[in-house]
């Protein structure tokens, strides 16, 4: 049985998802396309998006996605409303020390 695993717009995360696929399923986990391969006798679609899901937390994703199961693929999608940060945000000024607002 195959199943598979769509990244959706986390496709840079795909090799740390299949080494964490390998080890906590102990499944062989084969890139194909922008999607996953999983290939395992015994593992379910839901046992596979439990993990995915376990996934997306470990990597402190699930405040902008959320994991599904369309037939035998696990898809991980992105909450509506929630872009992509392109740039980071300019430093503001430095912080005063103690020292400096007493006048020490």
């Amino acid at each position: 049985m195959e199943l598979r695993v769509d990244l959706g717009d986390l496709q840079n995360e795909k090799e740390h998802l299949s080494s964490f696929l390998q080890s906590n399923l102990k499944v062989t986990v084969v890139p194909v396309g922008n999607k996953l391969a999983v290939n395992s006798e015994k593992l379910s679609a839901q046992e596979l998006q439990r993990a995915v899901t376990k996934f997306v937390y470990h990597k402190n994703f699930n405040n902008t996605h959320w994991v599904s199961i369309e037939g035998k693929t696990v898809k991980i999608n992105r909450f509506k409303g929630t872009t992509k940060k392109k740039e980071k945000h300019a430093k503001s000024m430095p912080h005063q020390t103690a020292a400096q607002s007493w006048g020490l």
